[in-house]
C-alpha cells in the first residue's frame, strides 16, 4: 500500500522477523529496536495525540511534546480504512501506548468508545492500557468483545499520585473502575509502572497497590522501573528537589544508557523487580516486567497482558477484501 509505514518486527534469537504493516492510523507496534522488549507482535492505536494526564515520568513527551489530548485529524475515516485494508485480526491492538485513550476529553469526543464500537463487533482483539477511570463507562461494550483492560496504578497514596500524575483520576477511582469492569466479566490486570526509586519503591507501597488491585479482581501485574529521558528527568527532580543529588548519582553516574534511556544500576533494578514479584506471588498474581532484561522472572504468558484477551467473537471473514464503502455503511 502506498504511503504505509515500515512493518514492525519481533525478536527471534538475534534476528528480527517482519510480521506486520502500519496503516493510516493503526501502527505496527515498534519497540525501536530495543531487544529488551518481549512484547508479542501487535498493533498500536492512539485516538488522541498528546495526553492531558501530564504524568511527570511520561516518555512520549520526548517526541510529541507535553500537550493536552487532542483528537487525531480525520481519525474516523483513517481507522475505517485500516479496518478494511490493513489490520490482521490474528494480532491484537493496544489502545493506547503513548496517549491515554480515556483522558477527560473523551467525555466530549467519545473517540475511544467509537473505536471500540468499530473494532469489537468485527472480532478484532483489543487491549486497553489506561489510567482513565472513564473506562468503566464502556464496561458492557468491552465485556461483549475480545477485550481486556490493564490499568496503570503507581501508588495508592492520593497526594503522591496527584504529584506524579496531576491530570489523572485518583488511585481509588481507578480501583473502582477495575471493580466495575470485573463485575461485567472484563479481564483486568494492572501496570505498576514505573517504579521510581525512593518515591514509590517501598514494599509497603507495592503491597498496597497489588492488594487493592487483587481485591478489585486483577490477577496480572506488569511492572518496570523508571527509565529516564532528559525531559522527564528534569520534571522529576523539579518535583522532588530533595532527590536531585541521589537521582543524578543513580542515573547519570552509576546507571547505564540503554536504547535511548537512562536505566538504574542493574542491581537496583533487580531488587525492585524481585520485590514486586514476591508480593505478586504471595497474592497468586501473574507477573511480568517491561523492557528490563529479566524475562526469566516472568510467570505470566505475556508481558503486556495480551493473554488476558478472551475470544468471544470470531473475526469478520475476508475483512481485508471488503471495500471501504462497506465499512462506512456499517458505521452509519
Amino acid at each position: 500500500m502506498m504511503g504505509m509505514k515500515k512493518a514492525s518486527s519481533m525478536a527471534t534469537g538475534s534476528r528480527r522477523v517482519t510480521v506486520l504493516r502500519s496503516g493510516k492510523v493503526v501502527n505496527a507496534f515498534d519497540p525501536w529496536g530495543n531487544p529488551l522488549c518481549t512484547c508479542p507482535p501487535k498493533y498500536s492505536l492512539n485516538p488522541y495525540t498528546g495526553c492531558s494526564h501530564f504524568c511527570l515520568y511520561c516518555y512520549a513527551t520526548s517526541y510529541i511534546g507535553r500537550r493536552p489530548s487532542t483528537p487525531k485529524k480525520r481519525y474516523k475515516e483513517r481507522l475505517l480504512y485500516d479496518i478494511a485494508h490493513v489490520i490482521n485480526p490474528a494480532f491484537h491492538i493496544d489502545i493506547s501506548t503513548s496517549s491515554d485513550p480515556y483522558p477527560p476529553e473523551e467525555k466530549e469526543y467519545g473517540l475511544t468508545r467509537w473505536t471500540l464500537e468499530q473494532l469489537l463487533p468485527r472480532g478484532f482483539k483489543v487491549l486497553i492500557i489506561t489510567k482513565g477511570a472513564l473506562v468503566e463507562r464502556d464496561a458492557e461494550l468491552l465485556a461483549g468483545g475480545n477485550a481486556a483492560v490493564t490499568m496503570t496504578i503507581t501508588t495508592m497514596d492520593t497526594w503522591l499520585a496527584s504529584k506524579l500524575e496531576p491530570g489523572a483520576p485518583t488511585p481509588r477511582q481507578r480501583i473502582r473502575a477495575l471493580e466495575k469492569l470485573n463485575t461485567y466479566g472484563v479481564p483486568i490486570g494492572i501496570r505498576l509502572d514505573p517504579i521510581l526509586p525512593l518515591i514509590n519503591d517501598s514494599r509497603e507501597s507495592v503491597k498496597e497497590v497489588l492488594e487493592a488491585a487483587y481485591s478489585a479482581g486483577a490477577r496480572f501485574v506488569v511492572t518496570s522501573t523508571y527509565k529516564a529521558k532528559p525531559d522527564n528527568f528534569r520534571r522529576i527532580i523539579e518535583a522532588f528537589p530533595e532527590l536531585e543529588k541521589k537521582y543524578r548519582e543513580l542515573y547519570k553516574i552509576k546507571g547505564e544508557r540503554l536504547y535511548g534511556y537512562r536505566y538504574l544500576p542493574v542491581e537496583v533494578r533487580k531488587r525492585i523487580l524481585l520485590l514486586v514479584r514476591e508480593e505478586a506471588t504471595r497474592l497468586g498474581m501473574e507477573y511480568a516486567t517491561c523492557r528490563e532484561g529479566f524475562a526469566q522472572l516472568h510467570t505470566a504468558p505475556s508481558c503486556d497482558g495480551s493473554h488476558l484477551i478472551p475470544i468471544r467473537i470470531k473475526p469478520t471473514s475476508n475483512h481485508g477484501s471488503q471495500s471501504l464503502d462497506k465499512y462506512l455503511e456499517l458505521d452509519r
